[in-house]
């Protein structure tokens, strides 16, 4: 995940977004974030913060009481909101298929309500069942209650998918499902975003989910208040304040492996480490090269590219690395 605009995605801009409810209640008090096309902003923090509120007035299944989003520049308050919601994917805890239909009906749902004909909701569907792992020849006829946990949180991938929406919402889609599942649905959906790049906006209140799959991460106090947006990795290394250093916790260090790569230019000669090192890809993260070190108990890897040793890497310079991205200025708030 690089980051970067991808071209012809769709960018969102939240502007002095403001809810209050009739009791004088504030959700959301005058949140401004804006989220680069192709990217998956993530936002966090404590429960009752406002995350999923947020989240809800993008295809305003709560009206905002003041402010602005603009999806692609448009502003979605002056779109009729049944059409609205036809262009945005969600995705929501408990996936909320229709329990009378088949996985192929539950995935055209969308299509059909745009008037598709039947020969391209089969073609679309077939080819989003693929996509998720779901074969539709074992697939497509079963009922949600014929599936696991985690296959019914694919299905719900691809109904959300399956008009090509312009953006994709998702309202903590993991956090119903066993630790094992979540790691391999986090992995799923990664490999579905590379595949089908949408500019997504994801609620958790998982941290480590926050930092294997955001781009950015918006950390949110009472009344969904930006405290920090910013990178995994500029969130981990450089808290913005005495909120957020306690939000990400003492963990922050270990998680900062996972998302900081082997720094190339910081490469040792092979022969300093001996013959005996572990080998790791160049692209592998510092947590890949560091457990890698664990795991043959050597204080070295030796890095390669397409199977050739490039150089060396030991766990002094894994810490000197993180050392020298802690002097990095803290991101804007």
């Amino acid at each position: 995940m690089d980051g970067t605009a991808k071209p012809g995605a769709t960018p969102i801009t939240l502007d002095r977004l403001r809810k209050v409810y009739p009791d004088g209640t504030v959700a959301v008090d005058e949140l401004s974030l804006d989220v680069d096309g192709g990217d998956v902003t993530v936002l966090i923090g404590p429960s009752g913060c406002g995350k999923s509120t947020v989240l809800r007035m993008v295809n305003r299944l709560i009206e905002p009481s003041g402010g602005r989003v603009l999806v692609g520049g448009e502003d979605v308050t002056r779109a009729d909101p049944v059409r609205l919601r036809r262009t945005i994917g969600y995705v929501i805890q408990n996936v909320g298929l229709f329990p009378h239909q088949t996985v192929r009906t539950n995935v055209g749902t969308v299509p059909r309500m745009l008037g598709w004909d039947r020969k391209r909701i089969a073609e679309r569907t077939d080819e989003l069942l693929e996509l998720v792992g779901l074969p539709p020849g074992q697939y497509s006829g079963r009922y949600p209650h014929e599936l696991s946990g985690g296959q019914r949180q694919r299905v719900g991938f691809a109904r959300a998918l399956a008009a090509d929406p312009v953006v994709l919402l998702m309202d903590e889609p993991f956090s119903a499902v066993d630790p094992i599942n979540r790691g391999r649905l986090q992995d799923e959906f990664l490999r579905l975003r590379e595949a089908v790049r949408k500019t997504t906006i994801l609620v958790t209140h998982d941290l480590q989910e926050a930092v294997k799959l955001g781009d950015r991460i918006a950390v949110l106090s009472d009344h969904a208040h930006l405290e920090q947006y910013a990178t995994p990795a500029e969130l981990l290394a450089k808290p913005a304040n005495e909120f957020v250093e306690r939000f990400v916790g003492e963990d922050r260090g270990i998680m900062r492996l996972s998302v900081t790569p082997i720094p190339r230019d910081r490469l040792r000669p092979v022969t300093e480490v001996g013959d005996n090192a572990p080998r790791v890809p160049a692209g592998a993260t510092l947590r890949e090269a560091f457990g890698a070190m664990l795991a043959a108990g050597n204080g070295a890897v030796v890095v390669t590219d397409a199977d050739s040793p490039i150089g060396a890497l030991t766990a002094a310079d894994v810490q000197v690395v993180l050392a020298e991205s802690d002097t990095a200025p803290p991101a804007l708030r």
